[in-house]
């Protein structure tokens, strides 16, 4: 069973189906406005200590993506719903190709949306989609979160974005 979903992952990897990987957003879900109300300031005042509050909220997340889209660094934060997404995933079948569409998108050198992750990021996360398991992408999710909480968050937080929200 190991052997042949290795053999599949591997298969898979090698040869990307069709261009049409590339072109359809990754997860199509996240790119309609979300329907979540506008939070209260006192809700909003709370994402400037907490990166998780914020892009657990609807309304935050796409506030903060189109701060992102603003500065062209977007892709950090739609690898991170990505990943979360994918961790949600039951099916090993789904699983081996979300982890191929994700490794396709964000991961692999000059992929369309190539995250800043270190070669060692890098070459862990490939080890671990040999083997497709809800944990393959934790490292290099939980180091582009600590890069947009370190890097992203405080301009966000100094942004007409925010403070028109906390207003």
């Amino acid at each position: 069973r190991a052997k042949e979903i290795k053999t599949k992952l591997g298969t898979l990897l090698q040869k990307p189906d069709t261009t049409i990987d590339f072109i359809i957003p990754y997860p199509e879900k996240a790119e309609k406005p979300p329907k979540a109300q506008k939070p209260s300031p006192e809700e909003a005042l709370q994402w400037r200590d907490s990166l998780e509050k914020l892009l657990q909220n609807p309304y935050g997340l796409a506030s903060f993506r189109s701060f992102l889209r603003s500065e062209f660094s977007e892709e950090n934060a739609e690898f991170w719903v990505a990943c979360e997404d994918y961790k949600k995933t039951k099916s090993p079948v789904k699983m081996a190709e979300k982890a191929k569409k994700i490794y396709e998108e964000f991961i692999q050198t000059e992929a369309p949306k190539e995250v800043n992750i270190d070669h060692f990021t890098k070459a862990v996360t490939m080890k671990n989609l040999v083997e497709p398991s809800p944990t393959s992408f934790d490292m290099a999710q939980k180091r582009i979160f600590a890069l947009m909480e370190k890097d992203s968050l405080p301009r966000f937080v100094r942004s007409e974005f925010y403070h028109e929200l906390i207003k």
